[in-house]
């Protein structure tokens, strides 16, 4: 009966919109502004590379990966990981996401609390983001206090991929905007070119609104089913 719950689908409604939506605006900044050349001619490496080597990151390594905007940096690894698009594309859209990627490097590097914090939590994260929901399903089903103690334990678990989902909000924030000073501190973009790269990571940044709105609506309808068994 889960499936078809009215409930369900009017709390995760804004969140799957806005998703859309955000994704929408990141395929068209993204699309616009990688037809649009950078004036100093960089690649997203060669940006990515300036930006970690005057910030004295000389040890962080750069690598290509397959797929579409799969860009990220690893801390554990200390590897700044570029999709094709951005690697060898010297475009506004390459050289902001890249210097926003860089930016998490630098995020690491200054040990910012919420890049350790959500590392931390990734684990745990991984494991109740499908395990919560079974044992909170089970809890459900069973009957009497043991019942409710094991679906509150499931609840709980599942929480931690609500927190990890704020917890990345500061995180994206913050490396959008060193993105957009380090560009132009150091030399890889004018500073009227940076309007280009605002467009393509605010459309970026809304993406992780939504997920964040998805986890705590979801959090929300599991609550209320336990909070309803009470009736």
């Amino acid at each position: 009966m889960f499936y078809f719950d009215p409930l369900y689908f009017i709390l995760a409604l804004p969140a799957l919109l806005l998703g859309l939506w955000a994704q929408s605006r990141v395929r068209s900044a993204f699309g616009r502004y990688s037809r649009v050349r950078s004036a100093s001619g960089m690649t997203g490496a060669q940006a990515a590379r300036r930006i970690l080597d005057m910030n004295g990151l000389q040890n962080v390594d750069i690598e290509r990966v397959q797929g579409m905007l799969t860009d990220h940096y690893d801390p554990r690894s200390k590897t700044l990981r570029l999709s094709p698009e951005v690697y060898g594309t010297p475009s506004l859209a390459a050289v902001g996401v890249a210097a926003h990627e860089a930016g998490h490097a630098l995020q690491d590097k200054t040990h910012y609390a919420p890049l350790r914090l959500r590392s931390a939590m990734v684990p745990t994260v991984q494991l109740g983001s499908w395990l919560g929901p079974i044992i909170f399903m089970i809890g459900l089903f069973m009957a009497g206090a043991v019942g409710n103690s094991v679906a509150w334990l499931g609840l709980i678990i599942f929480g931690a991929t609500a927190v990890f989902a704020l917890v990345t909000l500061p995180v994206e924030f913050d490396a959008s905007k060193r993105a957009k000073q380090l560009l132009v501190a150091n030399g890889v973009l004018a500073p009227q070119e940076v309007q280009g790269v605002d467009k393509v990571l605010d459309a970026a940044a809304l993406t992780y609104v939504a997920a964040a709105l998805q986890a705590i609506m979801t959090l929300v309808y599991y609550a209320s089913l336990l909070m309803g068994r009470r009736d």
